[in-house]
C-alpha cells in the first residue's frame, strides 16, 4: 500500500492564486505570471491559503516532480510579490564598452575593440538598467531574468585571446530575489 506523499507551499497576502486546468496563474503586487504544471499522477490544489501539490504514487520520479513543482510555485509567488535582480558588473581595461538597450536587444559595442556590436536577446517582461559599470537585469518570471543575464554574459565572452589577460565582459556579481 502506497503512502501519499504531500508538499504544501504558502500564499502570502496580497497574492492570489489560481489553477485552471494544468495553468496555474499567480498575480500580486508586481503583477502576474502564469506556468503550465502536469505530471502523471500529481495533483495540485489551491486552498485557503496554500497550495497543495500531492500523489498517490510512491515512485521516485513522482516524488522529484512533487519538489520541482513546489519550487517552481514558490519561484512564480515570489516573482510576482518581490520580483527577481541580477546585478551584473562591466569590466574592461583595454578598450571601455557602450552598453545599451534598442527594444528586445541589449547591444555591447566596443567590446575589445570590435567594430561590429555584439548583442544579446532580452527575453519576457525583463527589464535592464545600464549605468557606467553596472546592469541591473529585473522581471518577475525567475527563468526569463536568469537567461537575459546568461545570455548578456555569453555575449561577452572572449575567443582567440587568452581570459588571463584579456578580463574584459560584462559578468554576474549577485541574483536577488
Amino acid at each position: 500500500m502506497a503512502k501519499e506523499i504531500k508538499r504544501e507551499v504558502p500564499i502570502p497576502s496580497g497574492v492570489t492564486v489560481t489553477m485552471k486546468g494544468n495553468v496555474m496563474s499567480v498575480s500580486g503586487p508586481k503583477g502576474s505570471n502564469q506556468r503550465n504544471l502536469w505530471y502523471p499522477g500529481i495533483n495540485i490544489e489551491v486552498a485557503d491559503s496554500m497550495v497543495i501539490i500531492d500523489t498517490e504514487l510512491s515512485k521516485k520520479a513522482q516524488r522529484a516532480m512533487i519538489g520541482t513543482f513546489a519550487s517552481h510555485i514558490t519561484n512564480l509567488i515570489t516573482g510576482v510579490s518581490t520580483g527577481f535582480e541580477y546585478r551584473m558588473k562591466i569590466v574592461y581595461a583595454h578598450f571601455p564598452m557602450q552598453v545599451k538597450v534598442e527594444g528586445k536587444k541589449f547591444t555591447i559595442g566596443n567590446f575589445l575593440g570590435e567594430k561590429k556590436a555584439r548583442s544579446a536577446n532580452i527575453l519576457g517582461e525583463t527589464k535592464i538598467k545600464t549605468s557606467a559599470d553596472e546592469v541591473i537585469v529585473t522581471g518577475i518570471n525567475k527563468e526569463d531574468v536568469g537567461q537575459t543575464a546568461a545570455n548578456i554574459e555569453q555575449a561577452t565572452k572572449i575567443k582567440r585571446f587568452d581570459p588571463r589577460t584579456f578580463q574584459d565582459g560584462i559578468y554576474i556579481l549577485e541574483k536577488t530575489a
